[in-house]
């Protein structure tokens, strides 16, 4: 679609708005540039860094697939609406926390810093505060004068451990979420004889009731539930019938209890984490050897241990300046030497490159 049809759309509708999610389908697929028909109205363009999706979500795009992309630019030099992945995945999880608040759902958080005044807590990657004042009485920091430092020592014993909570406050605009324990404790609903509540955080045995791309529908004890894909396993799943098959037995982690009586649950905070220790074993600038699990046509993974895989960017594949096609230069399964050129093992990503 050229720039004047696309302004003459304009005449008749509106462009999608900067900031604004919107979904549309793969038309093609070139190096470093992914184009997108937006309901069949407007042609939409990501390229670059802008393809980088952190959760993998988008990691085997194909034409005619769907997406959910955030406007960057409603037209860019080429007269087309510019999207990003990357965006959108951060627009995503916002999204969810609004939804958990909405519904006024219960929640578990990990703490992961403490300051005199409460508790830095994250959900799914997102931080929030739980102040002190809203800390269930078990783990209020009980001090004779006030002694702030002590108060802080204190706090700091919760570090790494999982609450429960409600969403006191947000401010989606800013990027801010009051937690409460109390609030979430207050709220219980008591269930044949017990609270629901109290099941977050237990370890039960589930039975697969249902496989969909998002993951997998459970049923425990009475209860429905969820166990999302992000949660199924440390390492990325291209097909989730490859893990658990309807009819299984499985043992997972109560994580989560909506309003309406369903719960999420994981498997993966059952098993070692294999990217705590990561950065203990390698390090920027090693040269590794890895195993080639998938294609795209951005660049390779490639595996360097169980749950430990990274991406080379079609940029770190080669220095010419030819098109490069990486499915014509290796294949699945080809074991590759690599040199590591980023590791953030706080959000489980590696990058590598081939050239050095």
């Amino acid at each position: 679609m050229n720039s004047t049809k696309q302004l003459k759309l304009d005449t008749v509708m509106n462009l999608p708005k900067k900031g604004e999610l919107v979904k549309g389908k793969i038309l093609e697929l070139k190096k470093n540039e992914i184009y997108v028909d937006i309901d069949g109205y407007f042609l939409g363009l990501i390229r670059g860094v802008e393809i980088t999706d952190e959760s993998n979500r988008y990691s085997d795009l194909k034409v005619g697939d769907e997406i959910v992309a955030t406007v960057i630019d409603q037209e860019n030099e080429k007269g087309l609406v510019e999207l990003s992945l990357k965006i959108a995945g951060h627009q995503t999880a916002w999204q969810r926390i609004k939804e958990i608040e909405e519904k006024k759902e219960t929640i578990e958080v990990t703490v992961l810093k403490a300051n005199k005044g409460g508790l830095i807590v994250s959900y799914d990657k997102i931080s929030g505060f739980l102040p002190v004042s809203r800390l269930l009485p078990s783990h209020y920091p009980k001090v004779k004068n006030g002694d702030k430092n002590k108060i802080l020592e204190k706090l700091q014993k919760l570090i790494g451990k999982k609450l429960r909570v409600k969403i006191s406050s947000l401010d989606i605009d800013k990027e801010m979420i009051i937690f409460s324990e109390k609030e979430a404790e207050q709220s219980s609903s008591k269930t044949n004889g017990q609270k629901e509540e109290d099941l977050i955080g237990k370890i039960v045995e589930a039975k697969i009731t249902g496989l969909t791309d998002f993951g997998v529908f459970v049923n425990f004890d009475g209860h429905e539930g969820l166990i999302h894909v992000s949660e199924m396993s440390w390492q990325r799943i291209d097909d989730i019938s490859d893990i658990v098959k309807v009819n299984d037995i499985v043992k997972a982690k109560v994580i989560g209890l909506s309003t309406n009586g369903k719960f999420s649950l994981s498997l993966k905070q059952l098993m070692e984490n294999p990217w705590e220790k990561i950065d203990k074993i390698y390090h920027v600038g090693d040269i590794v050897e890895a195993t080639v699990t998938k294609i795209t046509p951005f660049g390779i993974f490639a595996k360097i241990k169980e749950g430990i895989q990274g991406l080379v960017h079609i940029s770190e594949i080669s220095d010419s300046e030819k098109q490069i096609k990486p499915e014509e230069i290796v294949k699945i399964g080809q074991t590759l030497k690599l040199k590591i050129i980023s590791l953030e093992p706080e959000n489980q990503r590696l990058g590598f490159s081939l050239k050095f």
